[in-house]
């Protein structure tokens, strides 16, 4: 009889949707605008909890790849992604099984961007060292892992990561700005999506750091649910400022993301067209082209050549983009 590992679980291991907006409330109070928000957020947060538990329940591919596959287009990816984090959790505390890999590799591998984000998730509560996992994963993707943990970080432990801008001490080398980037794409949910607060908060950060936090933002606007209208993104765009092109390498990212989903949702053409002045598709393969070639670590990892790869091509692209001003002038 097969034990119901993610009911065994949940004390250890408490994730809920429910504990999304409560969380954003306690960093900001009370807001109007939090309760429609969540409508549109919760649809993800739930996909995301329920696949993770389970697949705690049963890991089995002939199990699981059909109960992902039976989840709507717009959201199996992030089906895809809490099954990486059931899977990680379950190499963690069975690691002589390397469920995760053989996931990656097998089935998963279409999704392996989204999946090494929810392995990610998971790696601040396992024993395992950081650098050490990532030296196992794929040379071009497993950057990935450190945007799981990021988000992870930012969310769960909003005062040390995000008032005191505090980075754990496991995370080291080019892995910080992985870590940035998921800080940034969790501040898009922390925040409600509202331009206000993101930038608000992201000025406080030091000036070093807000490049990749801003290119988090451009995964989030472009990949998870939509909630912001034109005018909104626009604004996210003149804010952003000197990081404009990390902006676009984010949401570029996104592109694939919908891509591998085998669906692109309107709010995804829609920051893409703010940002790029292309579709989603377009922009995927303007990403696709730009890691070309790109396998293995050079002087940089090649993780980051890719992403300054698409930054050069954004920054030739002859788009017409919204007057800059700066904001609160």
């Amino acid at each position: 009889m097969r034990l119901p590992l993610g009911k065994l679980l949940k004390p250890v291991f408490p994730l809920s949707a429910e504990a999304f907006p409560k969380m954003a409330a306690e960093r900001f109070g009370a807001q109007e605008d939090m309760d429609k928000t969540w409508l549109t957020f919760e649809p993800v947060a739930r996909t995301l909890v329920d696949t993770f538990y389970t697949t705690l329940d049963d890991p089995r591919h002939s199990v699981l790849v059909p109960h992902l596959e039976s989840i709507e287009p717009e959201l199996r990816g992030i089906a895809y992604e809490g099954a990486g984090m059931g899977l990680m959790l379950l190499d963690s505390l069975f690691p002589n099984k390397k469920r995760l890999p053989e996931f990656i590799h097998g089935p998963g591998a279409s999704y392996r961007c989204l999946i090494y984000i929810g392995a990610g998730l998971v790696l601040p509560r396992v024993p395992i060292s950081p650098k050490r996992f990532l030296a196992q994963q794929d040379p071009l993707l497993r950057w990935l892992v450190m945007d799981g943990y990021g988000f992870y970080q930012s969310f769960f432990a909003w005062q040390e990561t995000v008032e005191k801008h505090q980075v754990p001490r496991s995370v080291r080398g080019y892995a910080k700005r992985g870590f940035d980037q998921g800080v940034g794409r969790s501040l898009w949910f922390s925040t409600g999506a509202n331009v206000e607060r993101i930038i608000a908060t992201i000025n406080g950060f030091p000036a070093d750091r807000q490049g990749d936090i801003w290119s988090g933002i451009g995964l989030a606007c472009a990949y998870a649910a939509g909630v912001m209208d034109r005018g909104a993104i626009e604004t996210l765009f003149e804010a952003a400022g000197r990081h404009r092109s990390s902006l676009a390498v984010g949401s570029a990212i996104a592109s694939i993301f919908r891509e591998q989903s085998g669906q692109n949702a309107k709010h995804t053409d829609l920051a893409c067209d703010v940002i790029w002045g292309e579709d989603a598709n377009a922009v995927a393969v303007i990403a696709h082209q730009a890691g070309l070639g790109l396998t293995h670590d050079g002087p940089e990892p090649a993780y980051e050549v890719w992403r300054q790869n698409i930054g050069k091509v954004w920054t030739r692209t002859p788009v017409v983009r919204p007057t800059v001003t700066e904001v609160g002038a």
